[in-house]
């Protein structure tokens, strides 16, 4: 099901990927506020698409979440990194959705 808060994902993405581009122009807020709303997103969509999360540390919502807390204390080059990874799982669970695509897990043996 695509919602209105879906159907805005394209421009979202595009967002972090520009955010990742200028991280030397942005403020240490602004970057915490896209990682929290990409965090957000991603767990919205994973729900829509049936995929949970880990929560581990191999987790892309743990790793993202840590970036979100350290921004004052990662380099720009780890914060682009981590907006680009936001980016590009924020745009992959969408096409899943978009798709009309579900996954469904079995328990395993």
């Amino acid at each position: 099901m695509i919602t209105s808060e879906t159907s805005s994902v394209p421009g979202f993405v595009a967002e972090l990927v520009r955010a990742a581009n200028e991280v030397d122009r942005l403020a240490a807020s602004e970057i915490e506020s896209l990682l929290l709303r990409a965090i957000t997103t991603v767990r919205d969509l994973r729900e829509q698409a049936g995929i949970p999360g880990s929560g581990t540390e191999h987790d892309a919502i743990v790793r993202l979440d840590i970036a979100a807390k350290g921004v004052v204390t990662f380099s720009q080059a780890n914060i682009s990194a981590s907006l680009r990874e936001a980016a590009d799982l924020v745009r992959t669970l969408w096409i899943i959705v978009d798709s009309g695509t579900v996954v469904t897990l079995k328990p395993s043996l």
